[in-house]
């Protein structure tokens, strides 16, 4: 059975999330396990809330392969990026230091890519061809390009500009409960939002991700778009079941 199994961790700018996963099929096995992403989310205090998650879920087969998703551009190994977390993750080795804190290979990547891969192998992107573009709404906006089915990485559409700073800040579900808005207002955002990305880049598929997208029948049909625009299927645990997809190859 491990080798059709693999462990993805989700590390977020408010929670951090991981569980087992059934990667011939794209589910999770057992329990999904969460700790609160630390204050200020340092390395070190993030890589010890990610061994906390990890001995929670009591994985010790080393055979069980691990990726690791992160909010942040990743070229190479490296954070290139922080947004949501400490402005230490900029330049970072981060691959590394997670494989050196946690004795052991992993697939590192960026979290929305990660959601992007899990809904292109088992989810609403699945067999589409031409360009599906996923959006997770959460604390901010990540963005996930696939062609064909195949990724290309580290696209950042939740900060494109609006009025002088990322969109994410005015558009993203956190902003939705900043500002007390019902779903009519914010709906208003997001048509702003997915009318330009439609614009600039005329996609055939748009899929909404993030825990918010389980109450897409609340907002997505109040969007006037051309392009389908569609939730996701794993909602918030594509970013885990992505992570552990691409660690098992």
């Amino acid at each position: 059975m491990a080798k059709h199994q693999a462990v993805g961790v989700d590390i977020g700018g408010t929670g951090i999330k991981a569980a087992l996963v059934d990667v011939a099929h794209g589910a999770l096995i057992g329990d999904r396990v969460r700790v609160a992403t630390p204050q200020g989310a340092k390395p070190e205090d993030v890589l010890g809330a990610v061994r906390e998650v990890l001995d929670t879920l009591e994985i010790t087969d080393q055979r069980i392969s691990l990726g690791v998703a992160f909010p942040a551009i990743v070229k190479h190994g490296r954070t290139m990026s922080a947004s949501n977390v400490s402005d230490d993750w900029i330049g970072f080795e981060a691959e590394r230091f997670f494989e050196d804190g946690l004795g052991r290979d992993i697939a590192f990547t960026n979290d929305a890519d990660a959601a992007g891969i899990a809904e292109a192998r088992y989810g609403a992107a699945r067999g589409k061809d031409g360009l599906v573009i996923l959006t997770t709404l959460g604390t901010g906006i990540g963005s996930a390009f696939l062609y064909d089915g195949a990724l290309i990485p580290n696209t950042e559409l939740g900060h494109l500009r609006h009025d002088g700073e990322s969109i994410e800040r005015w558009a993203a579900y956190s902003a939705k409960e900043r500002d007390n808005l019902d779903w009519d207002a914010w709906a208003q955002r997001l048509q702003e939002f997915y009318s330009h990305i439609e614009f600039l880049f005329s996609p055939d598929l748009i899929v909404v991700g993030g825990g918010v997208s389980k109450h897409a029948h609340a907002f997505l049909p109040l969007l006037r778009l051309r392009t389908p625009i569609v939730p996701a299927v794993h909602r918030n645990a594509a970013g885990i079941i992505g992570a552990a997809s691409l660690s098992h190859g």
